[in-house]
Protein backbone atom coordinates (compact mmCIF):
# COMPACT_ATOMS: atom_id res chain seq x y z
CA UNK A 1 0.00 0.00 0.00
CA UNK A 2 0.98 3.36 -0.96
CA UNK A 3 1.96 5.35 2.03
CA UNK A 4 -0.38 8.36 2.83
CA UNK A 5 -0.94 10.38 5.59
CA UNK A 6 -4.65 11.45 7.14
CA UNK A 7 -5.81 13.58 9.86
CA UNK A 8 -8.54 12.14 11.91
CA UNK A 9 -9.16 14.78 14.74
CA UNK A 10 -8.66 18.39 13.36
CA UNK A 11 -6.85 20.26 10.58
CA UNK A 12 -3.46 21.82 11.36
CA UNK A 13 -1.89 24.65 10.05
CA UNK A 14 1.10 24.66 7.52
CA UNK A 15 4.34 26.59 7.49
CA UNK A 16 4.44 29.90 6.40
CA UNK A 17 6.01 28.64 3.29
CA UNK A 18 3.47 26.74 2.28
CA UNK A 19 0.89 29.78 1.98
CA UNK A 20 -0.03 31.25 -1.14
CA UNK A 21 1.10 34.86 -1.99
CA UNK A 22 -1.13 36.88 -3.93
CA UNK A 23 -0.42 39.37 -6.37
CA UNK A 24 -2.71 41.97 -7.90
CA UNK A 25 -2.62 42.54 -11.92
CA UNK A 26 -4.32 44.96 -13.67
CA UNK A 27 -7.59 47.48 -12.74
CA UNK A 28 -10.97 47.97 -13.27
CA UNK A 29 -11.12 51.66 -14.31
CA UNK A 30 -14.80 51.45 -12.79
CA UNK A 31 -13.73 50.43 -9.21
CA UNK A 32 -15.24 52.53 -6.63
CA UNK A 33 -12.69 54.63 -4.09
CA UNK A 34 -13.16 53.73 -0.56
CA UNK A 35 -11.20 55.43 2.39
CA UNK A 36 -10.08 52.53 4.78
CA UNK A 37 -9.19 53.65 7.99
CA UNK A 38 -7.16 51.80 10.71
CA UNK A 39 -9.24 51.00 13.96
CA UNK A 40 -8.62 53.33 16.99
CA UNK A 41 -6.97 51.68 18.97
CA UNK A 42 -3.02 53.32 19.25
CA UNK A 43 -1.36 50.24 21.59
CA UNK A 44 -2.65 47.44 19.70
CA UNK A 45 -1.56 45.71 16.09
CA UNK A 46 -4.39 44.36 15.35
CA UNK A 47 -5.88 47.63 14.30
CA UNK A 48 -3.81 48.16 11.45
CA UNK A 49 -4.06 44.71 10.51
CA UNK A 50 -7.46 44.20 10.45
CA UNK A 51 -8.11 47.11 8.01
CA UNK A 52 -5.24 46.24 5.87
CA UNK A 53 -6.98 42.42 5.58
CA UNK A 54 -9.97 44.89 4.41
CA UNK A 55 -8.63 47.25 1.87
CA UNK A 56 -6.56 43.92 0.67
CA UNK A 57 -9.81 42.09 0.22
CA UNK A 58 -11.67 44.92 -1.04
CA UNK A 59 -8.68 45.64 -3.76
CA UNK A 60 -8.77 41.89 -4.84
CA UNK A 61 -12.06 42.50 -6.41
CA UNK A 62 -11.52 44.33 -8.79
CA UNK A 63 -14.79 46.65 -7.45
CA UNK A 64 -13.01 48.98 -5.24
CA UNK A 65 -10.23 50.90 -4.86
CA UNK A 66 -9.17 51.81 -1.54
CA UNK A 67 -6.76 54.97 -1.08
CA UNK A 68 -3.26 54.43 0.04
CA UNK A 69 -2.73 54.78 3.79
CA UNK A 70 -0.75 58.35 3.20
CA UNK A 71 -3.52 60.10 2.48
CA UNK A 72 -5.36 58.73 5.69
CA UNK A 73 -5.22 62.47 6.92
CA UNK A 74 -7.81 61.55 9.52
CA UNK A 75 -8.08 58.25 11.77
CA UNK A 76 -12.41 58.47 12.58
CA UNK A 77 -13.73 56.04 15.48
CA UNK A 78 -17.06 57.81 15.19
CA UNK A 79 -19.18 59.79 12.84
CA UNK A 80 -18.77 63.04 14.83
CA UNK A 81 -15.34 62.73 13.46
CA UNK A 82 -15.50 62.78 9.81
CA UNK A 83 -15.16 66.08 8.00
CA UNK A 84 -16.52 64.82 4.96
CA UNK A 85 -15.50 67.89 2.87
CA UNK A 86 -11.84 66.52 3.54
CA UNK A 87 -12.55 62.79 1.93
CA UNK A 88 -14.31 64.18 -0.70
CA UNK A 89 -11.36 66.30 -1.78
CA UNK A 90 -8.94 63.41 -1.48
CA UNK A 91 -11.50 61.46 -4.01
CA UNK A 92 -12.88 58.75 -2.03
CA UNK A 93 -16.82 57.70 -2.25
CA UNK A 94 -17.26 55.77 0.84
CA UNK A 95 -15.27 55.62 3.95
CA UNK A 96 -14.94 52.51 6.37
CA UNK A 97 -13.69 53.31 9.99
CA UNK A 98 -14.47 52.16 13.65
CA UNK A 99 -12.70 51.24 16.73
CA UNK A 100 -11.66 48.27 18.86
CA UNK A 101 -12.21 48.13 22.95
CA UNK A 102 -10.85 45.18 25.12
CA UNK A 103 -13.22 43.71 27.08
CA UNK A 104 -10.15 41.60 28.65
CA UNK A 105 -7.13 40.30 27.60
CA UNK A 106 -8.56 38.02 24.76
CA UNK A 107 -11.73 39.26 24.08
CA UNK A 108 -12.82 42.65 22.10
CA UNK A 109 -15.45 44.56 21.19
CA UNK A 110 -15.04 45.67 17.75
CA UNK A 111 -17.55 48.84 16.32
CA UNK A 112 -17.72 48.99 12.93
CA UNK A 113 -19.10 51.87 10.32
CA UNK A 114 -19.46 52.21 6.86
CA UNK A 115 -20.40 56.17 5.30
CA UNK A 116 -21.14 57.44 2.28
CA UNK A 117 -19.11 61.10 1.46
CA UNK A 118 -21.25 61.89 -1.76
CA UNK A 119 -24.09 61.62 0.33
CA UNK A 120 -22.76 62.43 3.97
CA UNK A 121 -24.95 59.39 5.62
CA UNK A 122 -23.75 56.47 7.68
CA UNK A 123 -24.69 53.44 5.56
CA UNK A 124 -23.98 50.60 8.06
CA UNK A 125 -22.70 50.14 11.27
CA UNK A 126 -21.98 46.93 13.00
CA UNK A 127 -20.31 45.50 16.69
CA UNK A 128 -18.91 42.65 16.22
CA UNK A 129 -17.78 40.54 19.77
CA UNK A 130 -14.16 39.04 18.71
CA UNK A 131 -11.17 37.64 20.46
CA UNK A 132 -7.72 38.06 18.93
CA UNK A 133 -7.95 34.65 17.34
CA UNK A 134 -10.94 35.84 15.09
CA UNK A 135 -9.32 39.03 14.02
CA UNK A 136 -8.50 38.20 10.91
CA UNK A 137 -12.01 36.46 10.19
CA UNK A 138 -13.85 39.32 11.50
CA UNK A 139 -12.08 41.40 8.99
CA UNK A 140 -13.13 39.41 6.34
CA UNK A 141 -16.65 39.84 7.57
CA UNK A 142 -16.65 43.46 7.12
CA UNK A 143 -15.08 43.22 4.22
CA UNK A 144 -18.31 41.16 3.13
CA UNK A 145 -21.05 43.82 4.59
CA UNK A 146 -18.83 46.43 2.73
CA UNK A 147 -19.23 44.79 -0.68
CA UNK A 148 -22.74 43.73 0.02
CA UNK A 149 -24.02 47.28 1.29
CA UNK A 150 -22.27 48.39 -1.94
CA UNK A 151 -23.05 46.70 -4.60
CA UNK A 152 -25.96 44.73 -3.49
CA UNK A 153 -24.28 41.48 -3.84
CA UNK A 154 -22.92 38.90 -1.53
CA UNK A 155 -18.91 39.30 -0.57
CA UNK A 156 -16.85 36.34 -1.00
CA UNK A 157 -13.49 37.06 1.61
CA UNK A 158 -15.31 34.66 4.31
CA UNK A 159 -14.94 31.84 1.76
CA UNK A 160 -12.63 29.23 1.64
CA UNK A 161 -10.16 27.89 -1.59
CA UNK A 162 -9.49 23.94 -1.72
CA UNK A 163 -6.70 23.50 -3.97
CA UNK A 164 -3.76 20.59 -4.43
CA UNK A 165 0.42 21.43 -4.25
CA UNK A 166 3.13 19.33 -5.73
CA UNK A 167 5.90 19.29 -4.03
CA UNK A 168 9.36 17.81 -4.88
CA UNK A 169 11.31 15.87 -2.53
CA UNK A 170 14.52 14.32 -4.29
CA UNK A 171 12.93 11.92 -7.17
CA UNK A 172 9.67 11.99 -6.33
CA UNK A 173 6.49 14.19 -5.56
CA UNK A 174 4.48 15.23 -2.45
CA UNK A 175 0.79 16.13 -2.88
CA UNK A 176 -1.40 18.05 -0.68
CA UNK A 177 -4.99 18.81 -0.50
CA UNK A 178 -5.34 22.32 1.47
CA UNK A 179 -8.04 24.52 2.63
CA UNK A 180 -6.74 28.07 3.22
CA UNK A 181 -8.61 31.69 3.37
CA UNK A 182 -10.14 33.40 0.16
CA UNK A 183 -6.67 34.91 0.23
CA UNK A 184 -4.38 32.38 1.02
CA UNK A 185 -3.80 32.87 4.60
CA UNK A 186 -3.94 29.89 6.85
CA UNK A 187 -3.10 26.96 4.75
CA UNK A 188 -4.46 23.71 6.19
CA UNK A 189 -3.44 20.50 4.69
CA UNK A 190 -6.53 17.59 4.46
CA UNK A 191 -4.57 14.88 2.80
CA UNK A 192 -1.15 13.99 2.35
CA UNK A 193 0.27 11.45 -0.32
CA UNK A 194 3.01 10.31 -2.77
CA UNK A 195 0.12 9.89 -5.33
CA UNK A 196 -1.82 12.72 -7.03
CA UNK A 197 -4.66 14.29 -5.54
CA UNK A 198 -7.29 15.37 -7.79
CA UNK A 199 -10.73 17.44 -8.13
CA UNK A 200 -11.57 18.39 -4.52
CA UNK A 201 -15.69 19.32 -4.96
CA UNK A 202 -17.35 21.39 -1.79
CA UNK A 203 -20.33 20.01 -0.31
CA UNK A 204 -23.22 23.10 -0.47
CA UNK A 205 -22.53 23.70 3.80
CA UNK A 206 -18.96 23.62 3.05
CA UNK A 207 -18.12 21.02 5.74
CA UNK A 208 -17.11 18.70 3.14
CA UNK A 209 -15.09 17.97 0.30
CA UNK A 210 -15.24 15.03 -2.31
CA UNK A 211 -12.21 14.35 -4.10
CA UNK A 212 -10.23 11.96 -6.16
CA UNK A 213 -6.59 9.96 -4.26
CA UNK A 214 -4.98 7.34 -6.12
CA UNK A 215 -2.89 6.01 -2.77
CA UNK A 216 -4.20 2.25 -4.15
CA UNK A 217 -2.83 2.81 -7.23
CA UNK A 218 -6.02 2.90 -8.88
CA UNK A 219 -8.61 5.96 -8.58
CA UNK A 220 -10.81 6.13 -6.02
CA UNK A 221 -13.44 8.98 -4.70
CA UNK A 222 -13.82 9.78 -1.11
CA UNK A 223 -15.38 12.34 0.79
CA UNK A 224 -13.84 13.22 4.07
CA UNK A 225 -15.05 15.90 6.85
CA UNK A 226 -13.01 19.36 7.24
CA UNK A 227 -14.07 19.11 11.07
CA UNK A 228 -13.34 15.78 12.14
CA UNK A 229 -11.19 14.48 9.01
CA UNK A 230 -13.13 11.64 8.92
CA UNK A 231 -13.93 10.13 5.66
CA UNK A 232 -15.49 8.18 3.37
CA UNK A 233 -14.59 5.99 0.39
CA UNK A 234 -17.86 6.14 -1.95
CA UNK A 235 -16.12 4.79 -5.30
CA UNK A 236 -13.71 2.37 -6.16
CA UNK A 237 -14.52 0.62 -9.11
CA UNK A 238 -12.61 -0.84 -11.55
CA UNK A 239 -11.59 1.60 -13.65
CA UNK A 240 -11.97 5.65 -13.63
CA UNK A 241 -13.20 6.59 -10.56
CA UNK A 242 -13.50 10.81 -11.62
CA UNK A 243 -14.57 14.53 -11.34
CA UNK A 244 -17.25 13.93 -7.76
CA UNK A 245 -19.36 16.86 -8.11
CA UNK A 246 -21.94 17.31 -4.87
CA UNK A 247 -25.18 17.95 -5.97
CA UNK A 248 -27.26 21.13 -4.35
CA UNK A 249 -29.08 19.33 -1.51
CA UNK A 250 -25.31 18.07 -0.55
CA UNK A 251 -27.11 14.13 -1.08
CA UNK A 252 -25.31 13.24 -4.02
CA UNK A 253 -22.04 12.85 -6.37
CA UNK A 254 -22.30 13.04 -9.95
CA UNK A 255 -18.96 11.58 -10.97
CA UNK A 256 -17.23 9.76 -14.08
CA UNK A 257 -17.04 6.18 -14.19
CA UNK A 258 -15.49 3.41 -16.91
CA UNK A 259 -16.40 0.42 -14.72
CA UNK A 260 -18.48 -0.30 -18.15
CA UNK A 261 -15.67 0.09 -20.04
CA UNK A 262 -16.81 3.63 -20.99
CA UNK A 263 -16.47 6.59 -19.40
CA UNK A 264 -19.77 7.49 -18.58
CA UNK A 265 -21.77 9.78 -15.88
CA UNK A 266 -23.22 8.49 -12.73
CA UNK A 267 -25.25 9.68 -9.61
CA UNK A 268 -24.44 8.26 -6.05
CA UNK A 269 -26.04 8.50 -2.96
CA UNK A 270 -23.46 9.56 -0.58
CA UNK A 271 -25.42 8.02 2.26
CA UNK A 272 -26.56 4.32 0.56
CA UNK A 273 -24.11 4.43 -1.73
CA UNK A 274 -26.87 3.49 -4.95
CA UNK A 275 -25.91 4.08 -8.23
CA UNK A 276 -27.39 5.59 -11.18
CA UNK A 277 -26.12 5.66 -14.89
CA UNK A 278 -27.02 8.87 -16.47
CA UNK A 279 -25.27 9.00 -19.85
CA UNK A 280 -24.73 5.69 -21.94
CA UNK A 281 -22.51 6.59 -25.26
CA UNK A 282 -19.53 5.16 -27.45
CA UNK A 283 -18.29 8.23 -26.54
CA UNK A 284 -16.27 9.62 -23.61
CA UNK A 285 -18.86 11.54 -21.09
CA UNK A 286 -16.66 13.23 -18.14
CA UNK A 287 -16.34 16.37 -15.81
CA UNK A 288 -20.35 16.65 -14.79
CA UNK A 289 -21.58 19.53 -13.08
CA UNK A 290 -25.10 20.09 -11.91
CA UNK A 291 -27.38 22.98 -12.83
CA UNK A 292 -28.13 24.90 -9.74
CA UNK A 293 -32.17 23.44 -9.74
CA UNK A 294 -29.86 20.12 -9.47
CA UNK A 295 -32.53 18.63 -12.64
CA UNK A 296 -29.92 18.41 -15.29
CA UNK A 297 -25.69 17.66 -15.63
CA UNK A 298 -23.55 19.40 -17.82
CA UNK A 299 -20.73 17.64 -18.71
CA UNK A 300 -17.76 17.56 -21.49
CA UNK A 301 -18.03 14.50 -23.91
CA UNK A 302 -16.59 14.06 -27.41
CA UNK A 303 -19.18 12.24 -28.98
CA UNK A 304 -19.57 14.97 -31.90
CA UNK A 305 -16.30 14.52 -32.68
CA UNK A 306 -14.37 16.77 -30.32
CA UNK A 307 -14.57 17.91 -26.75
CA UNK A 308 -17.90 20.39 -26.23
CA UNK A 309 -19.88 20.57 -23.08
CA UNK A 310 -23.66 18.83 -23.03
CA UNK A 311 -26.59 19.30 -20.72
CA UNK A 312 -28.64 16.02 -19.63
CA UNK A 313 -32.05 15.89 -17.82
CA UNK A 314 -31.83 13.57 -14.70
CA UNK A 315 -35.33 12.26 -16.17
CA UNK A 316 -34.92 12.29 -19.54
CA UNK A 317 -31.34 11.58 -20.04
CA UNK A 318 -31.68 13.29 -23.28
CA UNK A 319 -28.50 15.08 -23.96
CA UNK A 320 -28.02 18.18 -26.09
CA UNK A 321 -25.46 20.13 -27.09
CA UNK A 322 -24.80 23.30 -25.50
CA UNK A 323 -21.42 24.94 -26.73
CA UNK A 324 -20.66 25.35 -30.74
CA UNK A 325 -17.83 28.36 -30.53
CA UNK A 326 -14.05 27.03 -30.67
CA UNK A 327 -12.50 23.49 -31.39
CA UNK A 328 -12.63 22.42 -27.88
CA UNK A 329 -14.89 23.59 -24.81
CA UNK A 330 -14.55 21.45 -21.27
CA UNK A 331 -14.70 21.56 -17.45
CA UNK A 332 -17.91 23.45 -16.95
CA UNK A 333 -18.83 25.34 -13.90
CA UNK A 334 -21.88 27.16 -13.68
CA UNK A 335 -22.38 30.37 -11.55
CA UNK A 336 -24.85 29.83 -9.03
CA UNK A 337 -27.69 31.76 -10.73
CA UNK A 338 -27.07 29.47 -13.94
CA UNK A 339 -26.45 32.37 -16.48
CA UNK A 340 -22.95 31.77 -17.30
CA UNK A 341 -20.78 28.37 -17.74
CA UNK A 342 -16.87 29.00 -17.24
CA UNK A 343 -14.96 26.72 -19.19
CA UNK A 344 -11.75 25.86 -20.52
CA UNK A 345 -11.99 27.16 -23.97
CA UNK A 346 -9.33 26.18 -26.90
CA UNK A 347 -8.36 27.15 -30.79
CA UNK A 348 -5.12 26.44 -32.25
CA UNK A 349 -3.46 24.53 -29.52
CA UNK A 350 -4.16 27.50 -26.84
CA UNK A 351 -6.76 27.07 -23.91
CA UNK A 352 -8.33 30.02 -22.20
CA UNK A 353 -10.60 30.26 -19.74
CA UNK A 354 -13.76 31.86 -21.12
CA UNK A 355 -17.43 32.69 -20.02
CA UNK A 356 -20.41 31.42 -21.72
CA UNK A 357 -23.61 33.48 -21.02
CA UNK A 358 -26.42 31.15 -21.59
CA UNK A 359 -29.31 33.69 -22.34
CA UNK A 360 -27.04 35.09 -25.13
CA UNK A 361 -24.80 32.23 -26.41
CA UNK A 362 -22.05 34.32 -26.61
CA UNK A 363 -18.83 33.40 -25.58
CA UNK A 364 -16.20 35.83 -23.88
CA UNK A 365 -12.40 35.17 -23.24
CA UNK A 366 -11.45 35.92 -19.69
CA UNK A 367 -8.22 34.83 -19.32
CA UNK A 368 -4.45 35.16 -21.61
CA UNK A 369 -2.66 32.39 -21.25
CA UNK A 370 -2.05 29.26 -23.11
CA UNK A 371 -2.82 26.25 -21.34
CA UNK A 372 -5.42 27.64 -18.35
CA UNK A 373 -7.37 24.60 -16.59
CA UNK A 374 -10.24 23.80 -14.13
CA UNK A 375 -12.45 27.02 -13.85
CA UNK A 376 -14.18 27.31 -10.47
CA UNK A 377 -16.46 30.24 -9.82
CA UNK A 378 -17.18 32.30 -7.19
CA UNK A 379 -20.46 31.55 -5.20
CA UNK A 380 -21.73 35.54 -5.87
CA UNK A 381 -20.56 34.76 -9.59
CA UNK A 382 -18.15 37.69 -9.69
CA UNK A 383 -14.88 35.79 -10.06
CA UNK A 384 -13.75 32.70 -11.55
CA UNK A 385 -10.25 30.69 -10.08
CA UNK A 386 -8.00 28.75 -12.53
CA UNK A 387 -5.37 26.90 -12.20
CA UNK A 388 -2.26 27.74 -14.88
CA UNK A 389 1.42 27.90 -15.63
CA UNK A 390 3.96 30.37 -15.60
CA UNK A 391 6.42 30.22 -18.87
CA UNK A 392 8.92 28.56 -16.25
CA UNK A 393 6.01 26.26 -15.96
CA UNK A 394 5.37 26.52 -12.57
CA UNK A 395 1.68 25.83 -11.74
CA UNK A 396 0.15 28.70 -9.91
CA UNK A 397 -3.51 29.65 -9.91
CA UNK A 398 -5.31 32.75 -10.98
CA UNK A 399 -8.82 34.69 -10.16
CA UNK A 400 -9.88 36.56 -12.50
CA UNK A 401 -13.23 39.15 -12.22
CA UNK A 402 -15.82 38.11 -14.71
CA UNK A 403 -15.30 41.45 -16.83
CA UNK A 404 -11.39 39.94 -17.04
CA UNK A 405 -10.21 43.69 -15.78
CA UNK A 406 -8.64 42.40 -12.61
CA UNK A 407 -6.89 39.50 -11.95
CA UNK A 408 -4.62 38.10 -8.97
CA UNK A 409 -2.21 35.42 -8.91
CA UNK A 410 -1.88 33.15 -5.95
CA UNK A 411 1.54 31.02 -5.82
CA UNK A 412 3.11 28.70 -3.72
CA UNK A 413 6.79 29.43 -3.36
CA UNK A 414 7.80 26.05 -2.72
CA UNK A 415 5.80 23.97 -5.50
CA UNK A 416 3.24 24.13 -7.42
CA UNK A 417 -0.29 24.46 -7.40
CA UNK A 418 -3.25 23.28 -9.29
CA UNK A 419 -6.64 21.74 -8.64
CA UNK A 420 -8.60 24.80 -7.55
CA UNK A 421 -11.82 25.01 -5.67
CA UNK A 422 -14.07 27.67 -4.42
CA UNK A 423 -16.23 27.19 -1.73
CA UNK A 424 -19.73 28.25 -1.56
CA UNK A 425 -21.10 31.30 1.32
CA UNK A 426 -19.99 30.39 4.52
CA UNK A 427 -21.81 31.21 7.62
Amino acid sequence: MKRIVFLFTMLFSLNTHAQLNITIDGGNASALPIAVADFVNPTDPLATDMAEVIRNDLARSGQFKPLNKDLMVDQPSSDADINFGTWRLLGADFISYGDITYLDADRMEVRFRLSSVAEQKQLLALTLPLNKAQARAGAHYIADRIYEEILGIPGVFSTKLAYVTATKTGQDFKYQLIVADSDGYGPQSLVTSKEPLLSPSWSPDGKKLAYVSFEQGNSAIYVQDLSTGARTLISNFKGINGAPKFSPNGQRLALTLSKSGNPEIYTINIFDKQLTQITNHWGIDTEPEWAPDGQSIFFTSDRGGKPQIYQTGLINKQAKRVTFQGDYNARPSLSADGKYIAMVHGNNNRYQIALLHRPSNTVQLISNGSLDETPSFAPNGAMVLYATKTPAGKGLLKAVSTDGQTSNDLVLSGGHVREPSWSPLLK
